[in-house]
């Protein structure tokens, strides 16, 4: 795979098409965010020679209707290229396309284990609009059918090219860019301390947390032009970390709280990130999963806390709640619409994607992610006068 990950990054689609003979263009977009970013301009000049399919069915979340659809247009276009523009929905639909692009069975067998992929041949360049899901260096998609999360992965599903361009994010909202970059942010974390970690994801992972944890402080403020440099490059870090080890507890419990009460992708795993980081610090060797034992996770933890620029998970905890305060994320459950028991035992029955779950350094159990959640909902409140 290749990338360029700077301003201006967008201008290299002219001699990968001219590298490729590219001249049927398959583009896969969001409904808003081509033109809403500035994307749709500097293509429409770079594509003027090219005959364009322009897909922009997408919205958050992929789902199987989506994808179809989306197949459909591609088999009529018959195109020799795909270009994936937008954020991470985006970005997956694009992938979704290259892959079932050249399978014989209709997505729906390979999605849920009927049948085994086989690579795709089309080629993929990746542009993100958004500093956040890092899809464009991932080799795996989410791909919802009703409200259950699938994630498919395969190695050809990688884009072929990525051009990170800084200037498309400062169209994003606020919100929507808090959420986004608290996304590369926690894929940061998750892979850090991933049962599957190595030398090299931690390094990119160590990277990824550096650059969105100092990014996510400037980035409610009035943000210069390195400010969005370096979330972009974070998301891109943290993209190419989790392609080696995938995420773990938080994004497996953050699907239903997504599927099932519409918190954003970014701002649900944010709500269980700092739980989840306290309970990862006080692993055991009875509920250790990684094969590194429980000081090796203690102390990759505790890597993690100075990373935040604190001297333990606690206060790493604390101030990753202060940070999602200072962005406007809300962490009141109840506000967010999750407010009675049954939804706790919503989020716990979905939550626990196996490819995720196991790749938490400690065994999370239905009673332990139960606790965490109720404590989330009822968080104790300090007695009147601070007393």
């Amino acid at each position: 795979m290749a990338v360029v990950c700077a301003p201006g990054a967008i201008a290299d689609l002219e001699k990968i098409l001219d590298a490729r003979n590219c001249r049927r263009i398959f583009l896969v977009s969001g409904r808003n965010s081509l033109q809403r970013s500035g994307a749709g301009r500097t293509l429409a000049n770079l594509l003027h020679s090219c005959e364009v399919t322009h897909f922009s069915d997408v919205k958050q979340n992929p789902s199987l209707e989506q994808l179809e659809s989306g197949l459909a247009a591609f088999r009529d276009a018959q195109p020799d290229l795909i270009i994936g523009v937008g954020g991470g929905s985006a970005m997956d639909m694009a992938k979704l396309i290259k892959i079932f692009s050249n399978q014989s069975q209709p997505p729906r067998h390979y999605v849920e284990g009927d049948a085994t992929l086989r690579s795709a041949t089309v080629p993929l360049v990746a542009i993100p609009t958004t500093a956040g899901s890092g899809s464009q260096a991932t080799h795996f998609a989410v791909l919802y059918i009703g409200t259950t999360k699938f994630s498919v992965a395969h190695a050809s599903m990688l884009p072929d090219e990525a051009l990170v361009d800084p200037a498309f994010s400062r169209s994003v909202p606020p919100a929507v860019a808090a959420s986004a970059g608290l996304d590369a942010l926690n894929q940061g974390i998750e892979s850090y301390w991933s049962i599957h970690s190595t030398n090299e994801s931690k390094a990119m992972a160590r990277n990824a947390i550096e650059l969105t944890w100092g990014g996510l402080h400037e980035i409610a403020g009035d943000p210069g032009d390195d400010v969005y440099l370096a979330m972009a490059t974070g998301a891109q870090r943290a993209g190419e970390a989790i392609n080696i080890t995938k995420t773990t507890a938080p994004h497996a419990i953050s699907y239903p709280i997504t599927a099932y009460f519409g918190v954003p992708h970014g701002h649900a795993t944010g709500l269980i990130l700092a739980a989840v980081l306290r309970y990862n610090a006080v692993v055991s060797g009875a509920d250790c999963l990684d094969s590194r034992g429980p000081t090796y996770v203690k102390k990759t933890i505790a890597e993690i806390a100075v990373l935040l620029g604190k001297p333990d998970a606690n206060a790493a905890a604390d101030a990753y709640n202060d940070m999602m305060d200072a962005l406007g994320l809300s962490r009141n459950f109840c506000a967010l619409g999750i407010r009675s028991r049954n939804d706790i035992e919503m989020i716990v029955e979905h939550g626990f994607n196996p490819q995720r779950v196991r790749n938490n350094p400690r065994l999370v159990t239905a009673s332990a992610l139960r606790m965490m959640l109720q404590e989330l909902q009822s968080p104790a409140r300090p007695p009147p006068n601070g007393d």
